[in-house]
Parts: structure tokens; sequence; C-alpha cells
């Protein structure tokens, strides 16, 4: 019989992948405790269905089921730690380096030609984006994906350092590129025009009536920090490359403002956002 969605065979070593890890150190200290299903889901405050599905990979473990299980298990933070470990170990070295930049960042400078930033990607958007880029890839490593992805947008909740300021420029095929069904476009469009709204937040449009400009190499981003040199990401299909070379970042800056200088208002970017997403019906 074919294992679920991130299990592995018995015979194997170790957990296949964080939310593995969770799922059996969370069966192992429920009986460890002489509890049962039911008897643990009383304790956190969830139905048996939660913890049955926690135990076989079929939810993703939240901040909440994390906090919980260590107060009703009793562990001095294992199962945060666990998460933690989970989202951490998701990511490449590379993404590693340059999510070290999106948090120590105070100015994030991002062009996107084709895909929504992360940091402004609802779950189903990222969901969808996530799947389509990893074909192969199981459920289970799906969804920590997404959950990692998700776990980043915490920045805007931030309050000691504040959070960074954003300037983000978007091709008007990213909102026209389909990504999961309609309701997922309807509701990211309505995502980022709320996103908008937040001052530290400003978004701008480069419509397909623009001449050709530099973004057509593909997305690009750069971070300014309070007591380092700028850094500079470049991305495509199968990896990132962080650079702090001064000339390097001095031409990614100024790919941006070319960028930038042919991008719609931000009021006029967000009206076009409006426009589209009563299109997606």
């Amino acid at each position: 019989m074919a294992a679920r969605a991130g299990e592995r065979e018995k015979d194997d070593e170790g957990p296949a992948n964080g939310v593995q890890a969770f799922a059996q150190e969370l069966r192992a200290q429920r009986e460890a405790g002489g509890l049962t299903q039911e008897q643990l889901a009383k304790l956190m405050g969830y139905s048996p269905s939660v913890i049955a599905k926690l135990e076989t990979c079929r939810t993703i473990p939240s901040p909440q089921h994390a906090g919980q299980a260590d107060e009703a298990l009793r562990t001095p933070g294992t199962f945060r730690r666990l998460r933690q470990a989970m989202i951490n170990g998701a990511y490449e070295p590379w993404v590693r380096a340059y999510l070290e930049i999106e948090e120590r960042a105070t100015v994030l400078r991002w062009w996107e030609s084709l895909v929504v930033p992360g940091l402004l990607q609802t779950e189903a958007y990222a969901r969808a984006m996530i799947r389509a880029g990893r074909p192969g890839d199981s459920d289970a490593a799906i969804e920590q994906l997404v959950t990692a992805r998700m776990d980043r947008q915490r920045i805007w909740e931030r309050e000691d350092p504040e959070p960074p300021m954003l300037f983000v420029v978007l091709g008007e095929a990213v909102l026209r590129q389909r990504v999961g069904d309609a309701d997922v476009m309807r509701d990211q469009l309505g995502h980022l025009i709320e996103a908008a709204e937040n001052p530290r937040i400003t978004i701008q449009v480069l419509p397909f009536a623009a001449a050709a400009h530099p973004g057509l190499l593909g997305p690009l981003l750069v971070a300014s920090f309070d007591n380092d040199r700028d850094a500079a990401y470049l991305d495509n299909a199968l990896d990132g490359q962080v650079t702090e070379r001064r000339k390097q970042v001095a031409r990614v800056t100024l790919l941006y403002d070319t960028i930038r200088s042919e991008a719609l208002s931000p009021s006029a970017s967000v009206k076009m956002i409006a426009e589209v997403a009563e299109a997606w019906t």
C-alpha cells in the first residue's frame, strides 16, 4: 500500500521532512504520556480529528498547534522549535541567504514581471504557485513550503524593528496570468489593494503599453539596511543570486529605477488592479 503524503516506508531512516518530524514527535510524546488522541485533543482545545491529521501529516502545524502541544504535553518549547525547523528546512541555502536579507532590510525595492512577490501572496495563490513549480513533490512537501512562505509575512506585524518599507513594481502580466482559479486571482488582487493601504507598502504596475524595459530580463530586488551596504537579489527558475558588490548592486538599482520610472502612479496602479480583479469572474 502506498504511504500517505509526507510519510516514508518503515525501513527508511528518519522523517522525510519537517512536517513528518513534527507528526512523529507529537505521536511519540502523546504515547509516552499515556494519552489517547481524544485526551490530547481535549487538553489542546481541538477535536480528535485535528490531532489525527497532525499525526498523519494531513495538517500543517500552525504556531497555535505548536504552542498548545508544548503546553499540553509539558515540553520545553519542543514543538515550537520543530515548527521553526520545519520552516527553515523548507528552503535551500541560497533562499535562506535571501531571507536573511529580507529580515534585516529597512527598504526593499522589488520588480516582478510574472508573479506576486512572496511577501504579498495569499495562501491560495502561494499554494498554486508552489505546486506549479514543483510538480513532483508530495502534498506534505508543498504544504511545508506554503507554511514557510506565509510565515514570512509575519514581518508586517513586527514592532521592533519596524517592518521594511516595500516598493513593488509589478508587470501587468502579474494581474492577468491565471494562478489557481478565478477566485484565487480575484482574492489575490483584492489582497494587493488592501496591502497598498499600508503606509509602508507602495505598489505600482508597469502596463503592457510601456516600451521595452530592463525588467524583461527577469525579477530583481534591491535591499537597503541601517548599518550595512545595499544588497541585490536576482532570481531564475533554478536558483537565485545574492550580491553585495557595489558595482553590481548599483547596476541592479539603476535597472529598478528605470523600470519604476515607466510604471503607473500608485493610485493609478490600484485602480488598474481593481479593474482587473473585477474581470476575474
